[in-house]
């Protein structure tokens, strides 16, 4: 969802610069610039980005990057004072960001309180009011329930079996029948739970606790979907760029 909002706002010509844990945890790899913390650059609908320490940000941005920095407090970004800060986290909550952040903060989904803690929320629940800006108020409260795609829900998420180290057994954008040993967790396996396109999947290597997201499984036959920016991130990027518009203006 971060990556969708990136590529709106660079290709509305702002200067994007990103942050993520040193070993981002993103499972849709395909289409995330966290990517670029593990190969040192991504590419994601014609938009490259590098992995990148603060004093090379300002060379990546004239080059026409998304520089992508292992910030993941984000006090590297706080300290120079940017224009505009989006919490594109979507962990539920709020992790720390707050008005003083910038001239103009964003929140993405449940969490925050426009007016409070941040100046704008954006919706991000799917259906009618998916994108809706949120100038006082909080988003929809978490229902604990994935969006429904292709008539599946929560079980089109995969989870680890139990506590270990993820090792993948398949690739983004493999075709999967239902059964099917998608990746392992010390040695349990993490199954397709029905027949369709394996559309995110964790990095390989990374430790993880039982429950925790490890994948997902769509049930509809576009393996293309794979690698471009979903309908759900890119509404999210234009309510962003909206809202920050707005903001601007109302200064």
């Amino acid at each position: 969802m971060a990556s969708g909002v990136a590529v709106v706002l660079h290709m509305a010509g702002c200067r994007v610069v990103m942050t993520d844990l040193p070993r981002p945890t993103v499972i849709r790899r395909t289409v995330a610039f966290a990517q670029a913390l593990f190969e040192g650059s991504w590419e994601v609908e014609g938009i490259r980005a590098v992995s990148a320490a603060a004093q090379d940000v300002d060379r990546v941005l004239v080059e026409g990057m998304i520089p992508v920095l292992a910030d993941p407090e984000g006090r590297i970004i706080r300290s120079w004072k940017p224009d505009a800060v989006v919490d594109a986290i979507l962990a539920k909550r709020n992790l720390g960001t707050a008005k003083g952040d910038a001239p103009v903060v964003i929140g993405l989904g449940p969490g925050f309180t426009a007016g409070q803690d941040v100046h704008a929320v954006i919706e991000t629940m799917r259906g009618h009011h998916l994108g809706r800006i949120i100038l006082e108020g909080s988003a929809l409260p978490n229902t604990g329930t994935p969006g429904e795609i292709g008539g599946r829900s929560d079980v089109r998420v995969l989870r680890a079996p139990d506590d270990g180290v993820f090792r993948e057994r398949a690739a983004i954008g493999d075709e999967v029948v239902a059964g099917q040993v998608l990746a392992m967790v010390g040695d349990l396996p993490v199954t397709a739970p029905f027949d369709g396109v394996l559309r995110g999947l964790l990095h390989d290597g990374l430790p993880v606790v039982k429950g925790f997201k490890v994948g997902d499984v769509d049930p509809r036959p576009f393996r293309e979907h794979c690698f471009t920016v979903s309908d759900k991130a890119r509404s999210l990027g234009g309510a962003v760029l909206c809202a920050l518009l707005y903001l601007r203006r109302s200064e």
